[in-house]
């Protein structure tokens, strides 16, 4: 069963989520967390979010504040906004029972989903979708007169999925507090990373390269062909498939 639910951040702001409950009450539950300027509807997360509660599984899929049908401005999104938003979540999970928790993050999710779930001491898995192994690398999406416009007034501002937004020096240097490829090398729990073989907005090397850093604690699934959003409803079952194995191993 899938139901819409709202539930506020430390901010006061009403974050919305999509709650996939199992037809039998679940104490392990599942937060999903979607790409940069994406929400919850992202056909990869539902698909997900469907085949966790098929499985046994809580899952909760939500937008991110500034993001799909959430509150909040855009322009104050951090990583660690983002952060704390996945340990609210978290906090809701408890309180419907469960005491087991996975995050899975797509794209600029799952760097959130790894870096949340170094720190929640309830995480017993991660799993990251089409994700980085280095920084967040913000900056490469941006033109050299965008990377002017931030220097000189503060903010950078660009289209995205039909709408006009905008990003502050807050976010990178927030984002600069944080050392993903440290966080991987060291990582103290396990870790699936999932990657589309010919993702064309994160190359398939950063899959590789957070295999290296953490060999014995990196489990690597790369989807031939697939490319970043994981399009082909194929990919997707695949993908979908392999997460809720995985999970189930750490049951």
């Amino acid at each position: 069963m899938e139901k819409k639910i709202t539930f506020a951040n430390k901010e006061g702001e009403e974050l919305v989520g999509s709650l996939h409950a199992p037809e039998k009450s679940a104490r392990f539950g599942v937060i999903l967390g979607h790409c940069f300027t994406c929400s919850r509807h992202t056909r990869i997360l539902q698909r997900i979010g469907n085949d966790l509660a098929s499985a046994g599984y809580m899952a909760l899929r939500f937008d991110f504040s500034g993001n799909g049908q959430s509150e909040g401005e855009f322009t104050q999104s951090t990583f660690s906004k983002q952060i704390s938003e996945i340990e609210t979540a978290a906090d809701l999970l408890a309180e419907k029972g469960v005491d087991r928790l996975g995050l899975v993050g797509h794209s600029m999710g799952a760097t959130i989903a790894i870096l949340a779930g170094a720190q929640l001491e309830t995480v017993r898995g991660v799993c990251a979708l089409a994700g980085r192994s280095e920084s967040a690398g913000a900056f490469k999406f941006f033109s050299k007169k965008q990377r002017e416009e931030l220097d000189r007034t503060g903010k950078v501002t660009f289209e995205s999925r039909g709408r006009s937004l905008a990003l502050t020096e807050t976010f990178f240097s927030d984002a600069d507090q944080y050392n993903l490829a440290r966080t991987i090398r060291k990582y103290p729990k396990p870790l699936l990373v999932v990657h589309g073989e010919k993702d064309e907005i994160i190359p398939v090397s950063e899959a590789h390269h957070a295999q290296e850093l953490n060999p014995d604690g990196v489990e690597l699934l790369i989807i031939p062909e697939a490319d970043h959003m994981f399009m082909k409803e194929d990919h997707r079952r695949q993908v979908s498939e392999r997460v809720a194995a995985w999970f189930e191993q750490l049951k």
